[in-house]
């Protein structure tokens, strides 16, 4: 059995090539994987009232976003892969209703054990919807606007994550944490309605040999992908500083001297609309070669951002900028990360994105523990050298690791 074996082509013989897809389709597919994906980050703004509600100590409360992060990471090594064995219109239905189930579960959690176990469904089951609308809208996209309809799909993504923490933190302030995942429930089951009315069916699957084999090939990129083990271990060190910061942000900015509310706080989300469309020029400066070079400066912000970050308990402006330089940063990791990675076996880009992403969610995870004992044991400031250390170990590892990179992906 091959490692990595030959991917099937997406339409068999006999069946027509797709047609373009309607505007207003690619529409729903963008706004229903923002509305997936914001279920994996409801939960940030959320801590310090989580930790209350179920006695969680301060150093341990970032363990609720370790939880989604681990969901995230099980999606991607069990329930993406079921896209090419299966119907896509029905997987989708199917993992709506389980959401919207979850999610109700969630909001009548009455244990740390019940809500940890609802985080993770929810982690699980909003990851694989968001990636599973991301292929289903590429199987039923013309090869001439693929890349077009990718791409609004993927800013539904980065604006729904964004979004997230701002209405979490809004309807926490409303109702409590509970009627979060409440109205997210209701909010998928419409979803659901809406996908049963409009989803046509996609081609068939390009199954690669059984689900287990399916499985296996992933390890096998994951062992033998020279550029996907450099920029994957990019990726971890960069999204762990994403999650240090959003993580432990609640904790001084719902204290003295800001004593914010829920709502003002997950408002510094917003910040991040800006610097995706910044960061988003990365995707350009890589098809001109240019790859390499915005890494070195994406890494050198994300060093950098930490400074006006560390001002936090005296000012909000330098906060704000902090994020917008820190985001900006991030953003341009990201976009060449998947230049790069894309690069190589085109027969095996789903696998190689969920491959990458299970890099993020390890990141993630990890950094959200990490952010929220940092914080218990040495307050914002220890934050802000945690953040600033694991940085600049990204900036260090990316040019330890600069001449390792296969010669086809590495900058002009």
């Amino acid at each position: 059995m091959p490692s990595v074996p030959p991917a099937s082509p997406a339409v068999s013989q006999g069946q027509v090539r797709p047609a373009a897809l309607a505007r207003p389709l690619v529409l729903l597919f963008a706004i229903a994987a923002g509305i997936s994906v914001a279920n994996v980050y409801y939960a940030q703004p959320l801590l310090d009232a989580l930790a209350a509600d179920f006695g969680i100590a301060t150093a341990s409360a970032g363990v609720v976003v370790t939880a989604t992060q681990a969901g995230s990471t099980l999606a991607l090594l069990l329930l993406v892969p079921l896209g090419d064995l299966l119907p896509r219109r029905a997987l989708m239905l199917w993992q709506a209703a389980a959401l919207a189930l979850c999610l109700l579960a969630l909001a009548a959690s009455a244990s740390v054990w019940t809500l940890l176990a609802g985080m993770l469904a929810a982690g699980m089951l909003g990851t694989a919807m968001t990636q599973g609308l991301i292929s289903y809208a590429a199987a039923l996209s013309a090869p001439s606007q693929r890349g077009s309809v990718l791409g609004t799909v993927q800013s539904g993504v980065v604006i729904g994550l964004l979004l997230a923490r701002v209405v979490s933190g809004a309807l926490a302030d409303l109702g409590g944490w509970r009627l979060v995942y409440v109205c997210s429930a209701a909010l998928i089951a419409l979803l659901g309605a809406a996908l049963a009315r409009t989803l046509p069916p996609s081609p068939a699957p390009a199954a690669v040999g059984g689900y287990l084999r399916l499985l296996g090939s992933m390890g096998g990129l994951l062992r033998h992908d020279r550029a996907l083990q450099l920029r994957g271990v990019l990726a971890l060190l960069m999204f762990a500083v994403l999650n240090i910061f959003w993580s432990a942000l609640v904790l001084p900015l719902s204290a003295p001297p800001h004593s914010l509310s829920h709502g003002a706080i997950g408002a510094f989300g917003l910040v991040g609309v800006i610097g995706v469309l910044g960061g988003a020029r990365a995707g350009s400066w890589a098809d001109r070669g240019l790859a390499q070079h915005a890494t070195g400066a994406a890494l050198l912000l994300l060093v950098a951002a930490w400074w006006p970050l560390s001002f936090t308990d005296t000012s909000l402006w330098t906060l704000a900028g902090g994020i917008l330089v820190l985001d900006i940063g991030a953003q341009m990791i990201h976009v060449t990360n998947q230049s790069l990675i894309l690069r190589t076996r085109p027969e095996a880009h789903s696998r190689m994105i969920g491959c990458y992403m299970m890099f993020y969610a390890v990141g993630s995870g990890a950094g959200a523990l990490a952010g929220t004992h940092m914080y218990a044991y040495a307050g914002w400031n220890g934050v802000c050298l945690l953040g600033a250390a694991v940085s600049l170990a990204a900036l260090c590892w990316w040019a330890a690791t600069l001449k390792l990179m296969p010669r086809q992906v590495t900058a002009a």
